[in-house]
């Protein structure tokens, strides 16, 4: 739609051209009176086209002709042209580039290592003995003594008073008497006693005992060791690659003059096409290799030797101890009693009435008083005193050697390769494409007009000009 009204643009210059023309040789001029001009109302009154046309002069409407006139119209014509553009074709090409390689190395090293070497070597070591030592100690106890104290007793006496009487009675006449008592008193007795004790004898004792020594011997053993190879391994890969192409393109424009005209410009149109591309990729292979090696290898070993020890054993022995003892020994003492015998008399007698009287009375009383004496004992303990003797035993020694081994390690070892990749090379290539121009082409046209020579106005009934 764009494109039809682009066209069409000349065309309306080219009415509008025409309608100046005729406007220039008077169509549309104005008459002082009447509207018309003068050379129209002298001629026709036909050709009055102002004020209300004829009808303002008093003249009857002319009747309207036709005129022929040539109008240049805008025509799409498709032509054949001669246009160069650019074609990709594959082509296949080969390059050398530089491939890192890994490749195993065997190398040989030494390491230091510690051995730790058993060795025989003797020893003082101080122990502790025990000896028996005897002390004599004297320890105080406690002996109960008899003794024999006069104590006042306070006692009660009827005490009579007297009256005469004749009268017989039984009278209670009192009378002290002598009397043997026995009594029984614990005496003191020292006597020897033979006491067993247990005592500890120390003595040496040769014991044996056994102890474990780790020796070293070598042997062989297989292990495998873990190595890491790069393999080369190829791939397809999808690719996005980025072309285009050349396309003649028309856009309409004007030229100088003012007339439309298509002008021809070459424009790249990208493109986007995917294409399966081989890729050397290097992927990591584990692999174990067996190998031999040496290892020291330390295995237990049990010994004997023989140790002198010191142990103690329990003796009984027989030791004489004083023992105190308390013996009971019979006594005999004489003691005056207070006794009253009844006798009856007739006489004249005094009569008795007992009156209570408090009296006092030294007595003999029989009692034991505490007594701390002291004696001697011995006793044994045991002192401790230290001794040195001389014992063999074996010391690990820490001893430096060297060994060799075997280790591979991986080197990056640089390789010529030829790769062959494909390369689109452009190329000119001449065809034949088919344009539509558009040509101004002339064409008759009827047109109506009045008698002066102006074009009737589709919607007035006359040639006037308000008509």
């Amino acid at each position: 739609m764009v494109r039809r009204y682009v066209c069409l643009l000349p065309a309306l210059a080219l009415l509008m051209a025409g309608f100046s023309e005729q406007a220039a040789a008077g169509l549309f001029k104005k008459s002082s009176g009447c509207g018309c001009s003068a050379g129209c109302c002298e001629s026709s009154c036909s050709t009055c086209s102002t004020c209300g046309g004829a009808a303002a002069c008093g003249c009857a409407p002319a009747a309207p002709q036709m005129e022929t006139r040539t109008v240049m119209v805008p025509t799409y014509v498709t032509e054949n042209r001669t246009v160069t553009c650019t074609e990709y074709h594959q082509e296949q090409r080969q390059r050398t580039c530089t491939v890192t390689k890994m490749v195993p190395v065997q190398e040989q090293r030494t390491c230091n290592y510690t051995v730790m070497v058993p060795r025989t070597e003797t020893r003082t070591v101080n122990y502790t003995v025990c000896k028996p030592v005897y002390e004599t100690k004297t320890c105080n106890y406690t002996v109960m003594v008899p003794y024999t104290e006069n104590v006042q007793q306070n006692y009660t006496v009827c005490v009579p008073t007297w009256e005469e009487r004749q009268v017989q009675c039984t009278v209670m006449v009192p009378y002290t008497e002598n009397v043997q008592q026995t009594y029984t008193v614990c005496v003191p007795t020292w006597e020897t006693q033979n006491v067993s004790c247990q005592v500890q004898v120390p003595y040496t004792d040769q014991v044996q005992q056994q102890y474990t020594v780790m020796v070293p011997h070598t042997e062989q053993r297989q292990m495998t060791r873990t190595c890491v190879r790069r393999v080369p391994e190829t791939t397809v890969k999808t690719v996005q690659v980025a072309g285009g192409h050349w396309e003649t393109q028309s856009v309409p424009g004007t030229d100088s003059c003012g007339c439309p005209t298509t002008c021809c410009k070459r424009c790249w149109v990208p493109t986007c096409e995917t294409r399966q591309v081989p890729c050397t990729t290097y992927k990591c292979v584990t692999e174990q290799i067996p190998y031999t090696c040496n290892v020291t290898v330390c295995k237990p070993e049990t010994r004997t030797c023989t140790v002198c020890v010191q142990k103690c054993r329990t003796e009984t022995r027989q030791q004489q101890v004083k023992v105190c003892k308390m013996v009971q020994q019979q006594q005999t003492r004489t003691c005056q009693v207070q006794r009253c015998r009844p006798q009856t008399q007739t006489k004249t007698v005094r009569v008795c009435k007992m009156v209570q009287q408090q009296q006092t009375r030294t007595c003999q009383v029989r009692k034991c008083r505490p007594e701390t004496r002291s004696r001697q004992y011995q006793v044994c303990r045991m002192v401790a005193e230290t001794a040195q003797r001389q014992v063999q035993c074996t010391v690990c020694v820490p001893e430096q050697r060297q060994r060799t081994y075997t280790v591979c390690h991986m080197v990056c070892q640089p390789e010529q390769q030829t790769q062959t990749y494909t390369v689109c090379v452009p190329a000119p290539v001449q065809k034949q494409v088919q344009v539509q121009v558009c040509k101004m082409v002339p064409k008759q046209v009827q047109v109506q007009t009045c008698g002066c020579g102006q074009q009737a106005s589709s919607g007035g009934s006359s040639c006037g000009c308000g008509g």
